[in-house]
């Protein structure tokens, strides 16, 4: 409703309105509810929210909110309850108007009723005292089921889980949308579980249960479920509970609640379901839960039903029905079964759940027939006449009930909501309104005209006024509109319903209008009726009726009753449904009685409309015509015969006779008397004595279908052929004693049982032995009743065995604890009941007690003892425990611990055991996890799940009881104490080498709680899929089961959880044993020395660690000598090679496995000559040797790998010596024992033995001495990130930066930095021994100054030099060379300064004066001066040079300090004979001669060295040129692609669009030529049809004469009366046969069509799969288009010879059906009509084919 403020709205202005109006909610309780509302207006309105019976303002109730996105208004119910079930309004306001919308909220509630446990206790208090004895003697039946536990907020309602575990799957999506569950996937492993133990269960007593059906209330007005299941035991019982309560059920259908058993089908029925039916019923059997159901009556209505529907073949028929309330689904059926959403029906329901639509597809003769809609327990019908297409064509349209009936329906939900809403907006206003016009009941006209549908009112407007306008007017109400008053005149207050009647009955209409005074006249189809007519016209007041007292056909018409121009119509329809007389039901329903071998025959006329389907059926099975059925029907009549009856054909026999008016039905009982069948085994032995033997079995399962009268028992002795009779017995009792028995023999007998038709067949029974002492066995152990301190009572069951006779009594025994001594307590004689009161017991004492059972054998072995027990008063149940803690967890186990609970003197006695008890959190039972009590207060609970939670709680008991429970107030989880993850294995290895192709396994070791996450990356990637981790609560495995070099890498394993995480890495190497390197080539380019250089290993770029060693020996020595390892390059130069001797090198390639075969070098030898030498000196200056610190070779780039070692070092220089102080993060290293440094000659060095995190940082060396300071510093970064180095020189303001992108290839340097030894001293040579000696010498003994300095100079280059190049240098002297250490120290130092000298060019002879002072011992050394100051000065300074150029190479290289150290230490012996060598080298000046010549050597080697690289350079510029070249041709190429790239995708465009021309073409080509073989399709389908009914009335005469044949005539002999039947039965078969052929056509017609649909659907493939083929390459399609011609050849001659064979074959059956047909010729047009329908298929499959193949041919052309 709208109401507008101002008269007149402002330009662009607007009153509130919906654009969309809240919806008619159903929630279930419990759940969220929500109501959105879309508005309009300008300015834009403020929305509210209100309800009709209440407020909304409760923020814990309701919400509202605005969604911006979607513009919408929402109120939302957070849970809701059964009292929010009302009319909620939406109000919009603005200062223009205001909007009122109204919608409803339907509820629904969940959960079972129960009784209130108050009444209970009442009605118990109420009763007086009862005798337990005489309840003891009593048998109780319980009618009482156990209730399902109550639905809790927030977990499974326990009934949506009881009806998921007996339905079968397909209905579980639809009994899960009914308890508002979308998603139950969830539920699957729970509901799993549960239905494994209800089979366990129900496999006690039932075979097997199927076919489970829902509960659904039918077209008959019953509401039935059922199952088919299999039982145990027939006799077992059967129960049916409606909410827990057991109800009566019966066999007959007239009843409320009714069972219908066939077979192994077992259907329940409700009789006229009411809502008080609605309910939760459950079937067991026995104990055991077969079936449960929910049936559900929601209070609905019809508001329009479904109407009649009228198609032709092929065309889809809609039924459609509208609902006065919401329901999610409604049942839609026919008279048989259910319809279900299929391929065949379209089941729709509309967004408000009011409108339900059931699409009948493709329409077939078949389909016709009547079809219901039920919703709850209210239902509709309506028919469905398929008509043949008179045109011949099939028809793919629409039909649906009168256009008018689906507007009506349309129009009738739309008034119903606007009287909703009128009604709620007149609540909303106040005053009430004038309540519009339109709707039913409220006597205005709904102006839609034509015919109403059932149960609904039809006023019409004659006046050409909108209806709807007026209403719009009307309903904007204000206070600035007019109060006027509009005179509606006469309405009608209810009009006319359609009206349904029988013949021969009353029917009458009525309707009423608003007026009393108004008159009215009634017409019939138009005509104006009067009393003359043969009717009654009444009226009373406002009320009008018309009454036809006798119903005719005739008075099937339309009538209206029309009154001051308003009119109101409606339909008398006249039905003449099948009609039974009184008295021949009468008889027919009579139960008829016969022998075996007789015949049976039944009656009964009838009268109705025609046509009618008469139908017989037996056991609800239909029955046809046969050899021993024989059925007559008559327009008035029907018989049915059945010959020569046998006892199974007795059961009930019904006749269903119908037309297109209703169905009636009349049922009859046929009884087939018979001898019974033979008793039933086993026969049980009930005695077996001396004297007499005892037997029983089981009745006949028929007993013939008369009471069995006696049972005939015959005998025979065991060993003898004789059988004697024994007389006969009653028939009531199954049992027999016979006494006349000799002991020891072994007897037969014979069972027969007998009635008033015959004697059965026998049942024999085994041997029974006769006299043999057989004993009982062991009773059970007898139980406690009840101890008291004077008596204690005792049950037991009896044995199992009995020994062969009854048990006469039982003895019992008692034995006092602490004795061996049984004594008996039956002192008068045997116990012949089953429990003793002991009285003879000892207050205090505990007993024993067992027992024997006796029979008349004598007494059998006795029974273990029962439970000690102790002769005292009962107990009190102890109270609860106290103090219960948690001691420890586990994953697996957790420990209880708890202080025993006080005793209380006559309410809770001491407790004398404990009961421990756990439950899973997703469980409702307690499961007890000790059997037997314990006495102590502690226990641990095994068998845990890791992680799981469960509810633990500790019971104390005694004698007495249990007493109440004491657990936890939260649930306890298995899982130990929290744990930060850690590693524990600490001698874990960080580095592992594998061979290629072995297994890697990694087994981490850490502790952890709770189980923590475990991750396992490489190379921080996840690591592949071949890798298989295997994870534990206390390590985790890797395996790798068989590597790879790829497997290569740094693996790290992350352990995490909810206390923190840890990460280990450790690197894989997976290598093989390398292959050998290359040829080995020599060459010598100075004397004395060889350059071995080889070809790199295969192995060399796929293993970064992959290293060389080079061996030799010569012909002297046949050993061989390592001369050089961890060699990163390919050439090495061995010195000192002696003349006249033969060299042998070998060249091996090694990486972390080992050593590859050795390459071998040719064989080396050269001569030896013999020279002079010469030194000439050059002038000697005075020289100042003081100079600043600072770095000749700075600190380099180094990336050590996590684990190795780091190795790093400068040179340095200075006068006087500078102090040297290494820094790591600014902390002074020197007195750090975790690095070693070392200062020898200028190198400085800082070893770090095993690369760590903490490692990582800045390292810088700082050197000072008096003149000034210098540092040089860089950044260790360890293994696998870009690292920046920045090195500078602080004095001499020099800055070096090195950068390594991580994309570029790393340095030689580092390559050899990764081994564990540095490899700078790879070019070094080794120190000749001669100069050695020399040195030596002139250290010892010459005091010149200048020769001392000179010597020294080259000594010491030559010495670092060749420790660089060999890793031969001397570090540390012994301590027995104390002095030579002192004096070698010194001249390191002259080296340096002289070194200083040399790159300055200051003089020598001013340092020479220097030392002259120094020195006070030079004495002895001025000879020696003067004789080399005579020397060539010349030679010595080109010496001098080419020592220069090689410092210059030597600055480059860093010493290594430990390698220096081993090889002082390891040679020191060769020092004492290096100093002898000196000592001798001063007398020989040739040895001098000989070391300035290597020296001279040493210098050449290297030029030629430095050439060869320049070489190398020129060479990698030249193919840097050559690929840029390449790369220039390249792109020239691609340019060219991409042009002829262009070109052929304009090319590819314009064909296709002639392909898709040629396409459209051939598909209306193809459209052509299905039209026309579709229309011969009909053509012959309706031919066949007239040819069908030409058949039937051939038929239906043909039976006609065989009814008027007189076969009860007399014959004259007994072969003309055989005959007569014969013919009679052969011409029966034929009948049935020339029915079953007519079936057959009908049959083959619907697989036609659906062979067409098939064909259809290819085509559309076929078409689809072309459409992709067209958008290949077109040198594809031309290869697919030959491939596809040549396929479509081979598929026609195949098609084309199958065709031949079903050709051959269809005319072998014709002739064998032909010869076959002996009774009416009209038959054999049968087969002749089936050869042309598959003729007919057989064309269309061809003309297809032909068709396809033209097509294709021609595409194939096209694209060609």
């Amino acid at each position: 409703m709208i109401t507008q403020y101002v008269e007149i709205l402002p330009a662009g202005k607007s009153t509130p309105d919906f654009a969309r109006k809240p919806m008619p909610t159903t929630a279930q309780e419990g759940k969220k509810g929500f109501f959105k509302a879309m508005v309009t207006g300008e300015p834009a309105p403020a929305v509210t929210w209100g309800r009709k019976k209440g407020e909304v303002d409760d923020p814990e109730k309701y919400k509202t909110r605005y969604d911006n996105r979607a513009q919408e208004h929402i109120l939302e119910l957070l849970n809701v309850t059964p009292d929010q079930a009302d009319t909620y309004k939406c109000f919009a306001t603005n200062e223009y108007g205001m909007a009122v919308c109204t919608a409803t909220l339907n509820v629904i509630e969940v959960g079972f009723k129960k009784k209130a446990k108050e009444d209970t206790s009442r009605l118990a208090n109420d009763k007086p005292p009862q005798d337990f004895r005489k309840m003891l003697k009593k048998t109780v039946v319980v009618t009482k089921k156990k209730q399902l536990p109550p639905h809790k907020e927030g977990e499974i309602d326990p009934k949506l889980m009881e009806l998921l575990i007996c339905a079968p799957k397909k209905d579980y999506e639809k009994i899960c949308y009914d308890f508002g569950v979308t998603d139950f996937r969830w539920l699957l492993k729970r509901l799993n579980q549960l239905q494994k133990e209800r089979k366990d269960e129900q496999a006690k007593v039932v075979e097997q249960v199927t076919n489970v059906r829902q509960i659904e209330v039918q077209p008959n007005g019953r509401a039935e479920f059922g199952l088919d299941m299999t039982l145990h035991d027939p006799n077992s019982a059967i129960n049916l509970y409606k909410d827990g309560t057991m109800v009566p059920y019966g066999d007959d259908e007239d009843l409320k609640h009714s069972l219908k058993r066939t077979g192994t089908k077992y259907v329940f029925s409700i009789n006229d379901p009411q809502p008080e039916d609605a309910g939760f019923y459950q079937v067991d059997v026995e104990d055991a839960n077969v079936l449960a159901t929910d049936f559900q009556v929601p209070a609905v209505e019809f508001i329009g039903k479904i109407k009649d529907v009228k198609a032709l073949e092929s065309e889809d028929a809609i039924f459609q029905c509208v609902l006065s309330t919401p329901l999610n689904r409604i049942t839609w059926s026919k008279q048989d079964s259910s319809l279900e959403h299929g391929d065949k029906y379209e089941i729709t329901v509309s967004e408000d759940k009011l409108i339900h639509t059931l699409r009948v597809k493709d329409c077939k003769m078949g389909d016709n027939g009547a079809y219901y809609a039920i919703a709850g327990i209210c239902s509709s019908c309506a028919s469905l006449k398929v008509e043949a297409d008179p045109n011949g064509k099939g028809r793919m349209g629409t039909q649906t009930g009168n256009q008018d009936d689906l507007t009506k329906l349309q129009k009738q939900k739309d008034d119903l909501e606007a009287a909703r809403r009128a009604q709620a907006e007149m609540d909303a206003a106040g005053d009430g309104g004038d309540g519009g016009d339109g709707g039913d009941g409220d006597g205005s006209g709904d102006g839609s005209g034509g015919d109403g549908g059932d149960g609904t009112n039809k006023n019409l407007l004659t006046e050409g006024e909108d209806a709807d306008d007026k209403k719009k007017k009307r309903v904007r109400t204000g206070p600035l509109v007019p109060d006027t008053v509009l005179d509606r005149g006469v309405q009608f207050v209810c009009g006319l319903s359609d009206t349904v009647a029988n013949i021969g009955e009353r029917a009458e209409l009525s309707c009423k209008l608003s007026s009393e005074t108004s008159e009215g006249r009634w017409y019939k189809n138009g005509k104006l009726l009067t009393s003359e007519d043969g009717v009654t016209i009444i009226k009373d007041g406002a009320c009008h009726r018309l009454v036809i007292d006798c119903c005719g056909k005739d008075d099937a018409a339309v009538y209206c009753f029309e009154a001051e121009g308003r009119k109101s119509e409606a339909t008398l329809n006249i039905q003449d449904p099948p009609i039974i007389d009184d008295d021949a039901l009468g008889k027919f329903t009579k139960t008829v009685i016969i022998k075996a071998g007789e015949n049976a025959e039944w009656k009964l006329p009838f009268s109705g409309g025609a046509p009618m389907t008469i139908q017989w059926y037996k056991d609800d099975d239909e029955l046809l015509p046969a050899l021993n059925v024989k059925i007559e029907t008559s327009a008035t009549e029907s018989k049915l015969r059945l010959v020569k009856c046998q006892r199974k054909d007795g059961g009930e026999v019904k006749i269903k006779i119908k037309n297109e008016f209703g169905t009636t039905e009349a049922i009859s009982k046929l009884i087939v008397l018979d001898k019974p069948t033979p008793p039933q085994g086993p026969v049980d032995i009930m005695e077996s004595a001396v004297t007499s033997v005892e037997f029983k079995w089981k009745p006949p399962k028929d007993s013939g279908g008369c009471p069995l009268t006696n049972y005939v028992i015959e005998r025979q002795q065991v060993g003898r052929n004789k059988w004697s009779g024994l007389g006969e017995i009653p028939g009531s009792d199954p049992s027999y004693r016979d006494s006349d028995v000799t002991p020891g023999r072994r007897y037969c007998y014979r069972i027969r049982a007998k009635n008033a038709e015959g004697i059965s067949d026998y049942l024999q029974t085994g041997d029974i032995a006769a006299g043999v002492l057989r004993y009982p066995g062991s009773p059970a152990a007898p139980k406690v009743v009840s101890a008291f301190k004077d008596c204690i009572n005792l049950a037991w069951c009896p044995p199992c065995d009995t020994g062969g006779t009854k048990i006469v009594g039982y003895n019992l025994e008692k034995n006092k604890k602490g004795t061996n001594y049984w004594s008996l307590v039956n002192q008068g004689g045997p116990i012949t009941d089953t429990k003793y009161a002991v009285k003879d017991v000892f207050e205090g004492a505990a007993y024993e007690f067992r027992v024997a059972a006796i029979n008349l054998s004598g007494a059998g072995d006795p029974s273990i003892p029962c439970d000690t027990v102790i002769a005292r008063d009962p107990m009190k149940p102890p109270g609860k425990v106290t103090d219960l803690k948690l001691t420890s967890s586990n994953y697996t186990t957790f420990s209880l611990a708890w202080t025993k609970p006080e005793e209380v003197k006559g309410v809770e006695d001491e407790a004398q055991g404990y009961y421990v008890e756990i439950r899973p959190i997703e469980n409702i039972e307690w499961t007890r996890c000790n059997a037997i009590p314990i006495t102590l207060t502690s226990y641990t609970v095994f068998g845990l799940k890791a992680m799981a939670s469960y509810w633990v709680r500790v019971i104390a008991t005694n004698y007495g009881g249990d007493g109440e429970p004491q657990g936890f107030d939260s649930y306890v989880t298995a899982m130990p104490p929290p744990v930060r993850p850690k590693f524990k294995d600490r001698n874990m290895k960080t580095f592992v080498v594998v061979r290629s192709g072995n297994t890697v396994r990694l087994n981490i070791k850490f502790e952890a709680s709770p189980l923590p996450q475990i991750l396992w990356l490489k190379d921080g990637t996840p690591v592949l899929r071949h890798v298989t981790i295997t994870n534990s609560d206390k390590g985790s495995q890797m395996l790798i089961p068989t590597s790879e070099r790829s497997d290569s890498g740094i693996y790290t394993i992350t352990v995490k959880n909810i206390v923190g995480q840890e990460s280990l890495n450790v690197e894989i190497r997976v290598t093989d044993d390398p292959k050998p390197p290359g040829p080995v080539e020599l060459d010598q380019n100075i004397p004395e020395t060889v350059t071995l250089s080889w070809t790199p290993s295969p192995d060399e770029k796929r293993d970064d660690r992959l290293h060389y060693m080079v061996s030799t020996r010569d012909s002297f020595q046949r050993t061989w000598r390592t001369m050089a390892d961890n060699l990163f390059n390919n050439k090495f130069t061995v010195i000192n090679i002696l003349p006249g001797r033969e060299y042998y090198f070998r060249v091996f390639a090694k990486n972390d496995i080992g050593l590859s075969p050795p390459s071998e070098s040719p064989v080396f030898g050269t001569i030896k000559q013999k020279g002079k030498f010469k030194v000439n000196m050059p002038e000697t200056k005075s020289l100042d040797f003081q100079s600043p610190p600072s770095f000749i070779v700075p600190l380099k780039t180094r990336t050590a790998p996590w684990g190795y070692e780091s190795y790093m070092s400068c040179a340095v220089r200075g006068d006087p010596a500078p102090r040297v102080t290494w820094y790591h993060n600014h902390v002074s290293l020197n007195t750090n024992t975790n690095y070693h440094v070392t200062n020898v000659c200028g190198v400085c060095s800082l070893l770090i033995l095993k690369v760590g995190p903490k490692d990582d940082g800045e390292y810088k060396v700082v050197i000072e001495n008096k003149l000034g300071t210098a540092e040089s510093s860089m950044t260790l970064v360890v293994r696998g990130e870009a690292t920046l180095y920045r090195i500078q020189s602080t004095e001499d303001k020099q800055v070096f930066n090195s950068v390594q992108s991580p994309s570029s290839p790393p340095p030689a340097t580092m390559a050899k930095h990764k081994s564990k030894k540095p490899q700078e001293e790879d070019t070094s040579i080794v120190l000749d021994s001669s100069v050695s000696q020399s040195r030596s010498k002139i250290n010892s003994h010459v005091s010149p100054a200048l020769l001392f300095i000179v010597i020294f100079t080259i000594g010491a280059s030559l010495v670092g030099w060749f420790c660089v190049q060999q890793q031969q240098s001397l570090e540390q002297l012994s301590e027995s060379f104390t002095t030579m250490q002192k004096r070698i120290t010194k001249l390191q130092q002259v080296v340096e300064v002289t070194d200083a000298q040399m790159d300055t060019g200051v003089g020598v002879e001013e340092r020479i004066f220097a030392l002259e002072e120094a020195q006070k011992q030079a004495e002895v050394a001025l000879a020696t001066s003067e004789k080399l100051k005579n020397s060539d000065h010349a030679q010595l300074w080109a010496l001098h040079d080419e020592m220069d150029t090689r410092l210059t190479e030597i600055k480059q290289v860093a010493l290594s300090v430990t390698t220096l150290q081993a090889m002082f230490n390891n040679q020191s012996e060769e020092f004492e004979a290096v100093k002898e060598s000196v000592v001798a080298g001063l007398s020989s000046s040739s040895a001098l001669a000989e070391n300035v010549a290597g020296l001279a050597s040493a210098v050449v080697s290297a030029c030629s060295r430095v050439d060869h690289q320049a070489a190398s350079v020129e060479t990698l510029n030249a193919q840097l040129e050559g690929q840029a070249s390449d790369l220039n041709e390249l792109k020239e190429s691609m340019y060219l692609h991409k042009d002829a790239l262009h070109t052929n995708n304009e090319e590819m465009a314009a064909i296709k669009e002639l392909v898709e021309a040629k396409q459209a073409m051939r598909a209306q080509a193809l459209e052509e030529m299905l039209s026309s073989v579709q229309m011969t399709l009909d053509e012959q389908h309706s031919t066949s049809q007239t040819f069908r009914s030409s058949l039937m009335t051939q038929l239906q005469t043909f039976h006609s004469q065989l009814a008027k044949t007189p076969l009860s005539m007399k014959v004259k002999s007994n072969e003309e009366g055989s005959a007569a039947e014969e013919f009679i039965s052969t011409t029966t078969q034929s009948a049935t046969e020339v029915q079953e052929k007519l079936e057959d056509v009908e049959e083959k017609d619907e697989q036609q069509d659906t062979e067409d649909e098939a064909e259809n659907e290819a085509e559309e493939e076929e078409q689809e799969e072309e459409a992709m083929f067209e958008e290949q390459p077109l040198e594809q399609e031309v290869e697919g288009a030959v491939i596809g011609e040549q396929d479509d050849e081979e598929n026609t001659e195949v098609s084309e010879e199958q065709a031949v064979a079903e050709e051959a074959a269809e005319e072998e059956v014709a002739e064998e059906e032909v010869a076959e047909q002996t009774v009416d010729s009209h038959v054999w047009h049968q087969p002749l009509e089936e050869e042309v329908s598959e003729e007919v298929g057989e064309t269309v499959v061809e003309h297809s084919g032909e068709l396809n193949r033209e097509v294709f041919m021609e595409e194939n052309e096209e694209d060609e």
